[in-house]
């Protein structure tokens, strides 16, 4: 198995938390091609793991181990020499903390690209991600769409997941665009 290990020597562009954008919703004229965001960390724990199997139905033997004195041979070992997270879940976290890291006006998640599942995430591993905007284009006339590279980071800094995130982000022209209607009008009379 091959370690891929993040290199920690982000773009010069990198906010950290807490910065300047915490708390302030970023709309698709705020945003560059190179930014790039840190998040805050969490832990993946055993119980994170043993939800994520009951919410999805994914009981692989790979996600846990054999109670000690339960005389369970049926679960094979992992190869991984430990069990490990599902790949799903750390995607999931890492969908979790980029949300607000940064907070975009998000209309949509329209699609994932080029996923790739680097190396195992074990019990009680922390995590964070780093997420980078890619490509900013013109969607319409009141949002762009948006390619964010991201990617999930253990705390000693294997490169667990990366991958490309595209979403559709509001632009300030959408967020002051009213309805055209005026709002002293009479209701709509149903037929």
């Amino acid at each position: 198995m091959t370690t891929s290990t993040f290199r920690s020597d982000p773009p010069q562009s990198v906010f950290t938390a807490p910065t300047q954008t915490d708390g302030v919703t970023l709309y698709y004229e705020d945003l560059a091609v190179g930014q790039c965001w840190k998040s805050p960390s969490r832990r993946i724990t055993k119980d994170d793991v043993a939800s994520f199997s009951s919410l999805t139905g994914d009981f692989d033997p790979l996600h846990r181990s054999a109670a000690a004195g339960s005389g369970t041979k049926t679960i094979l070992p992992s190869p991984f020499g430990e069990p490990v997270a599902h790949g799903l879940l750390g995607m999931s976290v890492l969908a979790g903390l980029s949300t607000e890291h940064p907070r975009a006006a998000t209309l949509a998640l329209v699609g994932i690209m080029d996923w790739q599942f680097e190396n195992p995430i074990f019990f009680d591993e922390v995590v964070h991600v780093v997420t980078q905007v890619e490509t900013v284009i013109p969607h319409g006339r009141r949002a762009g769409r948006i390619t964010w590279l991201r990617k999930l980071i253990s705390s000693d800094g294997r490169l667990l997941q990366q991958g490309r995130f595209v979403t559709l982000v509001a632009s300030h022209k959408r967020e002051f665009h009213g309805n055209s209607s005026s709002s002293t009008a009479a209701p709509r009379q149903p037929r």
